[in-house]
């Protein structure tokens, strides 16, 4: 089964808690505190799979969580690291976040890989809080959670060159004529139902990845059979191949057919027009196949160039793949410079601090408050006097006076809400 869109859940794995604890051994009645530090959660990570070019896996498992780190132990022994989770994918996947629709990743090279969702760090253990005013701190921080989210995994194959055409143009004979791929191929529209890939060799040295694009039909940019999800794996194509079927076996003009598929191609994205082609006149087998192909050559006119061929007794295919083939070397070439990149959406909470009201309540947000409350025992009444200690020196205090708040307000984070007192 062929997957070319879904959406995963990931979840990053939780800092592990700092350890409370002293040195009790012999002759040592009062030893210092020796807690260790909790270890930090694992983290998701996405990475390519070059024995992969579908989202099955992701599709069948939608669940992704990563390991927990352990917490912190007593002698200085603080916890282990949880274990990271990997996302397998395929080269060409575009990973978003689903619920803003923001680009996270475009996975397109074996060497890329991107932290998906971070995991929390561990607390810390009671003796990071020893001082000379704090002999015995019977304080440790808890581990942080990790981050979590749904995603929204979108493939796009990569392939140098791609064949387009109408249904039963001859698209699919052409690909398994010219590499090892085995398409599905019969005498009726839409046989192939999802893109194939095929290498083709064009010397000892020289070879291209060629796609085979599903036929497309009139109205295939808005969805009409299938063709906007068929159209987006040309998206990354340098060069086109369009076949053409100048036999009319299905009684369609040619020259109509040429003129209506690259229409589509320019309404699903403008960029695709402007792809390099090499039109195919394909079933060049056949007695109606001289007149259409005269009848295209004079809508064309002499700018473009026709390469006649069968599918079906291997005429001209040789020189259509060397044309293709230069064509995208070509195209290669002249796009080295980057194309602007769509805006990367680095995953963390609000810089600082953000004080909105609700009501009567003030409501605190941003990645350092939120982190620094999650990560205190609120029964701990010494790590409570902590925490304010720690708001103070950030200027939450002040700035909640400075919004209006006085004592006995109330100023809420995440599902905490604590009472305000200066």
């Amino acid at each position: 089964m062929f997957i070319d869109r879904t959406k995963i859940r990931i979840k990053a794995g939780r800092g592990g808690n700092g350890c409370i604890s002293f040195r009790r051994e012999k002759h040592v009645p009062r030893g210092g505190p020796n807690g260790g530090d909790g270890g930090k959660g694992g983290d998701v990570i996405a990475q390519i799979d070059e024995h992969s070019n579908t989202l099955i896996r992701q599709y069948y498992t939608q669940h992704y969580k990563a390991g927990n780190g352990e917490h912190g132990k007593g002698s200085y022994k603080h916890g282990k690291n949880g274990n990271d989770a990997i996302v397998p994918l395929p080269a060409g996947t575009i990973i978003r976040d689903f619920d803003t629709g923001k680009l996270i990743a475009d996975l397109t090279s074996a060497e890329q890989s991107v932290i998906l969702a971070r995991g929390g760090i561990g607390g810390r253990g009671n003796t990071r809080f020893k001082s000379s005013t704090n002999q015995t701190p019977r304080v440790a921080e808890k581990g942080e959670p990790g981050e979590e989210r749904t995603l929204e995994l979108e493939l796009r194959l990569i392939a140098d060159v791609g064949l387009v055409g109408y249904p039963n143009a001859g698209k699919s004979s052409i690909l398994a004529r010219v590499s090892a791929a085995k398409p599905k191929i019969a005498e009726y529209p839409f046989t192939t139902l999802s893109p194939v890939l095929g290498v083709v060799r064009v010397d000892e040295e020289k070879s291209f990845v060629l796609a085979d694009i599903p036929g497309l039909i009139e109205g295939a940019h808005s969805g009409i059979g299938l063709g906007d999800e068929f159209l987006r794996h040309v998206s990354r194509t340098r060069a086109l191949i369009h076949v053409i079927d100048v036999a009319s076996v299905d009684g369609r003009d040619p020259a109509e057919d040429f003129e209506n598929i690259n229409k589509e191609l320019e309404l699903y994205d403008a960029r695709l027009a402007q792809l390099t082609q090499v039109i195919a006149a394909n079933k060049m087998d056949l007695p109606s196949a001289r007149p259409g192909l005269q009848n295209l050559q004079q809508h064309l006119g002499k700018d473009k160039e026709i390469i006649p061929v069968s599918a079906a007794t291997g005429e001209g295919l040789t020189k259509l793949i060397y044309s293709a083939f230069q064509l995208s070397e070509e195209a290669a070439r002249s796009s080295k410079e980057e194309e602007p990149q769509e805006e990367r959406l680095e995953y963390s909470y609000e810089p600082g601090f953000i004080i909105t009201r609700e009501g009567s309540k003030y409501v605190l947000k941003g990645r350092s408050v939120r982190r620094a409350v999650i990560m205190t025992d609120l029964e701990n009444d010494q790590a409570v006097m902590m925490l304010y200690k720690k708001l103070k020196r950030m200027g939450v205090i002040k700035a909640l006076i400075k919004e209006g708040a006085e004592d006995g307000d109330t100023v809420v984070v995440d599902d905490t809400e604590f009472t305000f007192m200066t």
